[in-house]
């Protein structure tokens, strides 16, 4: 495929999710041909759709059905959930209020993270302490979203399985100190059409590579707008593909795997005449963890360190800090 991607792998994780954890099925050989093209799509792409994941395609549609009815609502009931610095940056947020690389982002979104109870985590994690605003129109948004969350987050460790092999690791080499208790980011995410001329900017979503581990992102089947750029520097769309997630790789990994898996730029561009939906589901590692480059994979590429040690929680911290305007 080279590093001039033209298209997005897609990978059936069919017998991964089947098998991954039971310890007497891992030199089975379906489960290694997974192992196998996760490998390549990590190498090549750090983007890949898959499939065969068990979340079903009705359970996707509903949760972009209700993200939908929710940012249909009128504006005074939508900021009933208002992200705030005192909401931890949970909640909803207008279009613009987010930025990347200092340009406001044409979309809305409602912003969650897994509820962290007052000096969990020390001083480290004090502007992000709270719990999730969940919205009481739709009724039955809360209650389906936990459960997706939790589906996510399964199958987001099943995953992350799969690559700890594919990087020549233990099976839990993703567990433990680094993510034995994941942290999780949710972003529901609306791409509006009818915006002011005066505040439209052409860019849905600037640029960027995500920071945790592994991102799955459940898309509109219908418009393409989420763009993957390759080695070469060409923009190539990731096209919806009904009832798959499109998974990409975080900052997280490209520390931890010492660069052989890097995280890729990606961007989102809504030229479609219709209001689109993006449910983005990261898997991070822990939030105290100190992620830094594994024996292992320094022993593949060379010996050193290429990367220094980074403490998630204080790169989300950053982030979130700097990346919103209030």
């Amino acid at each position: 495929m080279g590093s001039g991607f033209k298209a997005i792998p897609l990978i059936d994780i069919g017998p991964l999710v089947e098998k991954i954890d039971d310890p007497n099925m891992v030199n089975d050989a379906d489960l290694l041909e997974v192992v196998r093209m996760l490998d390549d799509a990590c190498k090549e792409a750090g983007f890949f759709y898959v499939k065969g994941h068990g979340i079903t395609e009705s359970l996707m549609k509903e949760v972009r059905d209700v993200t939908r009815k929710f940012f249909q609502l009128p504006y005074e009931e939508k900021l009933k959930i208002k992200m705030t610095p005192r909401s931890g940056y949970r909640g909803y947020q207008r279009i613009g209020e987010n930025v990347t690389k200092g340009k406001p982002d044409m979309h809305e979104a409602i912003d969650c993270y897994t509820p962290i109870r007052p000096g969990k985590y020390g001083d480290l994690a004090k502007p992000m302490e709270g719990s999730n605003l969940w919205p009481e129109n739709p009724s039955n948004f809360e209650t389906l979203l936990e459960n997706y969350i939790n589906l996510c987050r399964d199958l987001s460790r099943k995953i992350m399985r799969g690559i700890a092999l594919a990087l020549g690791g233990a099976i839990d080499a993703f567990e433990g100190e680094t993510a034995g208790d994941p942290f999780w980011v949710l972003r529901l995410i609306g791409y509006p059409v009818d915006i002011p001329e005066e505040q439209r900017t052409d860019t849905g979503c600037g640029a960027h590579t995500d920071y945790g581990l592994l991102t799955l992102v459940n898309q509109d089947d219908d418009i393409c707008a989420l763009e993957v750029q390759n080695r070469s520097g060409e923009w190539i769309y990731a096209t919806p593909i009904p009832g798959t997630f499109v998974c990409n790789i975080g900052d997280m990994l490209k520390v931890w795997s010492n660069g052989i898996y890097q995280s890729t730029l990606h961007r989102v561009v809504n030229n479609s005449p219709r209001y689109r939906v993006s449910v983005a589901f990261f898997y991070e590692s822990n939030f105290d963890a100190a992620i830094e480059p594994v024996q292992f994979c320094r022993e593949k590429t060379g010996g050193a360190a290429k990367y220094d040690k980074v403490v998630y929680g204080e790169h989300l911290v950053k982030k979130v800090l700097t990346n919103f305007v209030m």
